[in-house]
């Protein structure tokens, strides 16, 4: 037993041989115990929720007990779970760490969920959330612990160690701050042709053929995975006929200055700050004379420690880099010939900034921006 454990059985311990009592007054009066007690209270024990909450979300646990009370089996088959009965032990010893907690309780051979922070989590609409929780636990808290001995080892983050899907349904938390930036932005009724650099799931070029019907777009992501899935998701979506989803690198895409509209959402920090000015300025190449570029990004600068931690870990990166600041990202825009270069907050206070700038340089007299390419007809041809 260790000594946390055997400290708070003392207090359930009234009548014990004597040298019992002479040992747990040794333990209670250890000068150590009040500070373990204090952390138990106020890291330990939350850690290990952050840290089962979020894997229950990441595996789909919580959405399969949202829907019902599920028993061992129905869990495993939901989860993936080997077949053999040391595969049950083991998923049913985690599941019950789960009711220990008081996220999880079990009745009648049945888990359902327990605390209102799992409920929470477990709702569709809240996804974007329990997708930051994971983010968090898979990504912040790596770059928090592990800092000191990438320093001493040469060790960096690379784009492997980031899951394209998790962090594509995190990024949805900033969606508001997005979808408020497109609807100032985005042209309602003449034909839109839109380029979305890292589409992610696709939501936001979603929001914009919403907003326009007469709008057509190319959405790229540089991992591969993502594009499939923004891929398909345009397909649920019903469109496939008007959105085109492959997989790209805007530094290697060849496309001609066609398009009305691009945008960056979140993703200006997956770019090295030596390279942002030749990257922005290869963006306003894909844009129509009077075309407008729509940069989203949070910015360093501000209290919002979230914001600092994710910087840290791109601090710590082999690619990308720090996030921009307001004024730097402003200097680059204009170094990479945007003009009327603007930013703005959506919310005061916070670090969140809208960045636009217009390609206002015409190219010769007469000339017309080159047709859209022709559009896939299934997500399948869209993910390749």
């Amino acid at each position: 037993m260790d000594l946390l454990s055997l400290a708070k059985a003392v207090k359930d311990r009234a009548q014990e041989p004597f040298t019992d009592v002479l040992a747990a007054a040794r333990i209670v009066t250890d000068p150590r115990l009040p500070l373990l007690l204090v952390l138990d209270r106020t890291l330990f024990t939350p850690l290990y929720r952050a840290s089962f909450l979020a894997a229950a979300a990441g595996s789909g646990v919580l959405s399969c007990l949202a829907a019902r009370p599920c028993d061992l089996e129905s869990i495993a088959e939901r989860i993936g779970c080997g077949t053999g009965p040391e595969d049950r032990q083991r998923l049913r010893a985690w599941l019950d760490i789960g009711v220990r907690l008081g996220e999880l309780r079990r009745k009648e051979g049945c888990y359902r969920l327990r605390s209102r922070t799992a409920k929470a989590l477990a709702r569709v609409a809240n996804d974007p959330v329990a997708a930051a929780l994971e983010e968090l636990m898979r990504f912040h808290v790596p770059a928090l612990r592990d800092a000191p001995r990438m320093l001493a080892d040469g060790g960096r983050f690379t784009l492997s160690d980031q899951d394209g899907l998790v962090i594509a349904r995190s990024s949805l938390v900033v969606r508001g701050f997005v979808e408020a930036a497109i609807d100032r932005t985005l042209p309602r009724a003449a034909p839109v042709r839109l380029l979305e650099v890292g589409c992610g799931s696709g939501a936001y070029v979603r929001h914009a053929a919403g907003l326009n019907p007469r709008l057509t777009a190319l959405a790229v992501d540089l991992q591969g995975e993502v594009a499939e899935r923004a891929a398909k998701n345009m397909a649920q979506w019903g469109l496939a006929d008007r959105v085109e989803t492959r997989r790209g690198d805007v530094r290697t895409l060849d496309l001609q200055p066609q398009f009305d509209v691009v945008t960056l959402h979140n993703n200006i920090y997956y770019f090295p700050p030596e390279e942002r000015v030749e990257v922005l300025a290869r963006v306003r190449s894909f844009l129509a004379p009077g075309g407008t570029l729509l940069l989203t990004s949070s910015c360093r600068g501000g209290r919002v420690l979230g914001i600092e931690v994710l910087n840290l870990w791109f601090e710590y990166a082999s690619f990308g880099g720090p996030l921009p600041r307001e004024e730097e990202l402003l200097g680059q825009l204009r170094d990479a010939g945007f003009d009327d270069v603007r930013a703005a907050g959506v919310v005061p206070g916070q670090p969140f900034r809208v960045f636009t700038g217009v390609n206002a340089h015409a190219g010769p007299v007469g000339a017309r921006p080159a047709p859209p390419a022709p559009l896939p007809q299934t997500a399948e041809e869209a993910a390749s």
